[in-house]
């Protein structure tokens, strides 16, 4: 007869439990522990069976070959930057977002571009029938004969589908829909999102196959699931937007191959997701040309420098704890740098609220953004607007120093193909480069400096 064995397990971290417990002792967490029914079978002598894998032996490094494999573009350029100049053959990348984000009409436009490449790609829909997704596919103007459709959650047809297919290139649509026979717990939790990845993973090594992952999210945004997927696929990319915005963006967060914290911006249309190939001209669109407030930043997203406007509203405060609010920065990072205002300056902002906003929907954590949201704060306390062709680039210090930034010679150069002739940076940056034509660069050591040159 088999065991049967109840066990609990964490659906975020994957800590496992002979009993329920309201706060994971792993991760901390509470009301993640959910209930999973685990069976063993006997084999022939009492032992219980397990999978063995075939041993390799080790060999020193010097004697390994290295076979280079070039990377399979996906015609999207974008895309591409993404995953780091395109598709590596026998990699396995995960994709989250929202529900409704586009993640499913994104994975067959590429799926699509692929075929029409002549590489063969398998799309597996564990949540639409072939039918149903032969309508999207009509609605995107997709037609190939080397793109197959399969609607199944078995992982044992799967893979027998695999062997006869043959594909090059794999579309899981989601992981939390498949299952694996051999385990017994409802599709979509721990144990089946683990034995299923770690199968996925197991194909596209051994067959070479690059395999796309759509994983869900929860509420506060990440995939859904142990932590333990993230860690083992090779590609971790988030879909970010707002399903009211036609806007999207793909946010890479980990790769094997290439650069983290890359940024693609895709517009979301009739016909499917296009391109946005200048983001920094869509961010500063929409800028007021007489707001006070509003300061413009050349910021870093992985290897590509993107101008973004910070917007800062500071009014008397009627409580007597003034209000910090923050969309797209870190609002613990507002506060630090207005106390430097407060320490440095002698501005009396104790007694003001203070709204920053990162617009275009795009969030920055790096710290060269620290004097353009300054200045946004000095010019809206000051009701006095900045230039506009001025950009501020720089880290502050707890001193009020304004302190050295990487990569400032790509951050320069995408101002001034946007018209900017006035860029405040670190002195410590100026030497050793040439700026372009036309262009003004102040060098600024201290808060104070910045602020009586900018006003």
């Amino acid at each position: 007869m088999a065991k049967r064995k109840v066990k609990f397990m964490c659906k975020d971290c994957g800590y496992e439990s002979p009993k329920w417990m309201g706060r994971c002792p792993g991760c901390g967490a509470w009301n993640t522990m959910d209930e999973e029914v685990e069976v063993k079978t006997k084999g022939p002598r009492g032992a219980f069976q397990h999978t063995t894998v075939q041993s390799q032996k080790a060999v020193p490094i010097n004697k390994v070959a290295i076979v280079e494999e070039p990377r399979v573009s996906t015609d999207l350029d974008e895309l591409n930057r993404v995953l780091g100049g395109g598709i590596v053959p026998g990699s396995l990348i995960l994709i989250g977002g929202d529900p409704g984000i586009g993640k499913s009409t994104l994975l067959l436009q590429v799926a699509s571009l692929l075929a029409n490449k002549q590489e063969r790609v398998l799309y597996i829909s564990g949540e639409e029938s072939v039918r149903q997704t032969k309508l999207r596919a009509e609605r995107l103007a997709v037609q190939s004969n080397e793109l197959y459709i399969y609607s199944e959650t078995n992982l044992s047809q799967i893979h027998e589908t695999v062997h006869q297919v043959k594909p090059k290139f794999i579309v899981v649509d989601s992981i939390q829909t498949i299952y694996h026979p051999e385990v017994t717990s409802a599709p979509g939790s721990v144990s089946q999102v683990r034995e299923c990845t770690a199968e996925l993973m197991r194909i596209a090594k051994t067959e070479n196959i690059g395999i796309f992952i759509v994983g869900h999210v929860t509420k506060d945004g990440q995939i859904a699931g142990p932590r333990l997927l993230e860690h083992m696929v090779d590609t971790v990319l988030y879909f970010e937007g707002d399903r009211h915005h036609s806007y999207r963006i793909l946010r890479s967060v980990k790769n094997r191959f290439g650069s983290t914290h890359e940024l693609a911006i895709f517009e979301m249309a009739q016909a499917g997701l296009r391109e946005v190939l200048n983001p920094s001209e869509l961010f500063l669109s929409e800028r007021s040309k007489s707001g006070a407030g509003s300061t413009v930043v050349a910021s870093m997203e992985g290897t590509r420098p993107i101008l973004v406007e910070v917007q800062a509203l500071v009014t008397p405060s009627s409580f007597n704890y003034p209000k910090r609010m923050a969309t797209g920065v870190d609002q613990n990072r507002i506060s630090l740098l207005m106390a430097v205002l407060e320490k440095r300056m002698g501005l009396m902002l104790q007694a003001q609220d203070a709204y920053i906003k990162v617009t275009g929907g795009v969030k920055l954590d790096e710290p060269a953004i620290d004097l353009a949201i300054i200045a946004s704060i000095v010019s809206s306390y000051k009701e006095e607007a900045v230039g506009l062709t001025d950009c501020f680039i720089g880290e502050v210090g707890l001193t009020g120093e304004v302190r050295r930034v990487s990569r400032i010679e790509q951050r320069v150069n995408e101002a001034a193909k946007l018209g900017f002739t006035r860029i405040f940076l670190p002195a410590s940056n100026i030497d050793g480069w040439e700026a372009p034509k036309n262009v003004q660069l102040i060098g600024v050591e201290t808060v104070q400096d910045a602020l009586r040159q900018a006003f």
